[in-house]
């Protein structure tokens, strides 16, 4: 076994995933970590002399890598125009440089065909092992017109025959998809369930009973909470009251200053319970680059800041990445940091299934780690103990 199979990670401190440890070392073998303990209790010498690869951090803070799971573009490339595993790949690219390790990429409302190409781009992908990749997520069709954001309302429409049979076609990875359960057939969203696929509530127009039907059904959580889907009032809980309500399901949320006001957002990780609310970042093209502007079904649209916008104003995703999410939870919210790394890293994790695998840095994970310097940017990153 080589040196880069075998690998002592020292960290100046290392959060877990539960505690943040100083002076702490990970052993990693194969890219799996084999343990986690003090630097002083080993001897790093004769570790070396072993065969062990030494790699020491001595500021900052290792931490498990971040986990997105609505990611539509990156590095300029948007997976709806390019559906292919060339496209996969510069997407996660782009997003590891900010510590995002493993992700979803993300379609939104498109044809029939675009959904095949991209479901068959991912099995490929997913069979060659693609670094980072865990499955797919298709955002639409089947939507609200009502809340239909910046999605094309001429790719909003019914359930296609033979959808089924195509999300069932997604092998050896996690197929989620975002749907508007009013728009279902009664039976649809079990169906789904059964074939093991993640059902999400997004761009939808759902009274507080229609949710409750489908979270009956076996809706496992909402896409980007409080945007596209009717708000919580007094006397019509909607799906906001719904979601923050449930205390199975997951939701994501967007932390780049505009889709969602701070206050809303620290109501929401406050009233849902504990674990259950992630950050997603719904990042466009441009994120990796210095890109000001793209094109989004043939309409021009502009970055600022984080956020994206058409010409009329409408919100069209953003261009924030995880770590900036993790700093504007913790920095801009006041959000605990180990609380912040949770929403970006162990509770993705537990909304995936991936909860014995991925999320932390304990014994048996996976070795998928971001470094965040002082000022929680991210210096390095490794997928399966293969720094970049």
């Amino acid at each position: 076994m080589n040196s880069q199979n075998k690998q002592i990670i020292c960290g100046k401190a290392i959060f877990n995933g539960q505690d943040i440890l100083p002076d702490h070392a990970l052993k990693v073998t194969d890219g799996v970590i084999e343990s986690l303990s003090p630097i002083a209790e080993l001897d790093l010498a004769q570790a070396k002399s072993d065969g062990w690869q030494v790699v020491e951090f001595n500021d900052g803070l290792l931490t498990a890598g971040f986990i997105d799971f609505q990611v539509n573009g990156g590095g300029g490339v948007l997976l709806n125009d390019q559906p292919t595993e060339q496209g996969l790949a510069a997407i996660i690219k782009a997003h590891r440089k900010f510590g995002t390790t493993s992700m979803l990429p993300t379609m939104i409302s498109d044809t029939f065909e675009k959904m095949q190409t991209v479901v068959d781009a991912t099995n490929r992908a997913l069979n060659q092992n693609m670094p980072g990749l865990l499955g797919l997520h298709l955002e639409g069709p089947y939507f609200n017109i009502m809340r239909k954001g910046v999605h094309l309302p001429a790719m909003i429409r019914p359930i296609d025959d033979g959808v089924l049979e195509l999300y069932k076609s997604l092998k050896n990875g996690i197929l989620m998809v975002t749907l508007a359960p009013e728009q279902a057939p009664k039976g649809f969203i079990g169906q789904l369930r059964d074939a093991g696929i993640l059902v999400y509530a997004g761009h939808t127009d759902a009274t507080y009973e229609q949710i409750q039907t489908a979270l009956a059904e076996g809706l496992s959580g909402f896409t980007h909470l409080y945007n596209a889907m009717s708000p919580l009032a007094n006397r019509e809980p909607g799906v906001v009251g719904a979601a923050i309500e449930d205390d199975d399901s997951f939701a994501g949320l967007i932390l780049d200053n505009q889709h969602v006001a701070n206050a809303s957002a620290i109501i929401a990780i406050r009233a849902k319970k504990r674990g259950k609310i992630c950050l997603v970042t719904d990042a466009m093209s441009p994120v990796g680059t210095n890109g000001e502007n793209f094109k989004l079904y043939g309409q021009d649209i502009s970055v600022k800041d984080d956020t994206c916008f058409t010409q009329q104003g409408t919100l069209a995703g953003s261009a924030l990445d995880m770590a900036s999410a993790v700093r504007n939870c913790h920095l801009g919210l006041g959000i605990e940091l180990t609380e912040s790394l949770r929403m970006a890293s162990k509770y993705p994790a537990d909304a995936l299934g991936l909860s014995q695998k991925l999320g932390q840095l304990q014994p048996g994970f996976r070795a998928d780690i971001v470094h965040l310097d002082p000022k929680l940017m991210p210096t390095q990153t490794a997928v399966n103990g293969q720094w970049d």
